[in-house]
């Protein structure tokens, strides 16, 4: 189930599943220019970055993204055609991908609050769940997730721990889960480490980031 999946950098992640989809596209190395969808999960530059949005746009491309992102990329020359403005708790298609929105925000800081309707994905891809958990903490609307992958945030400071990013997942119980949101900004790869082995034993932890 994750043949064809990298994590980039941070919170980048990259499927070449029949449409190339980019989440969150950061530091991007050079200029690919294949994107399909590209996925942005909230307005922090880590995460909508338009220099690495115009490494992999083309023709076509559809960008995802929460509301309060509408001018911004409108002034990237997206046109009305090339882009879904999402709410949390909904579910919508791009170029044939289903996918559900999650809202992701904190609890006991003030980064991401609730009240900018950030959000993060669930992607339906072969009858397989993806679920990128955006910049998060453990909320009440992420623990009823249900999904085969998961991919959530590990680094702290901004988002959830290892310990709590674990305590999230043992919940929902996917098949597999990748850390992310560290070794770059905040977190290193021993959070990832920490994560992988704070998983209960039915769980697989895959550490894509090397």
């Amino acid at each position: 189930m994750l043949e064809n999946i990298e994590v980039l950098c941070h919170s980048s992640i990259k499927f070449k599943k029949g449409k190339t989809i980019y989440i969150d596209p950061f530091k991007i190395d050079k200029k690919y220019n294949d994107a399909d969808i590209i996925f942005i999960t909230h307005d922090h530059y880590d995460h909508y970055s338009e220099e690495d949005i115009n490494k992999i746009r083309k023709e076509g491309t559809i960008i995802v993204a929460p509301q309060d992102l509408s001018e911004k990329i409108a002034l990237n020359n997206f046109t009305k055609e090339e882009v879904i403005l999402v709410e949390p708790n909904k579910k919508y298609e791009a170029k044939g991908i289903k996918f559900e929105t999650i809202p992701a925000y904190n609890i006991n800081k003030q980064f991401h609050s609730k009240q900018n309707k950030w959000v993060g994905y669930i992607l339906e891809i072969n009858d397989t769940k993806y679920f990128i958990a955006g910049d998060t903490d453990i909320t009440e609307e992420n623990k009823k997730v249900k999904c085969d992958i998961a991919f959530v945030p590990v680094g702290g400071t901004y988002t959830m721990t290892s310990k709590e990013a674990s305590k999230l997942v043992n919940e929902i119980k996917p098949k597999i889960a990748v850390p992310i949101h560290y070794g770059c900004i905040v977190g290193t790869k021993q959070d990832a480490i920490d994560f992988c082995d704070s998983l209960d034993k039915e769980i697989i932890g895959k550490i894509l980031n090397i």
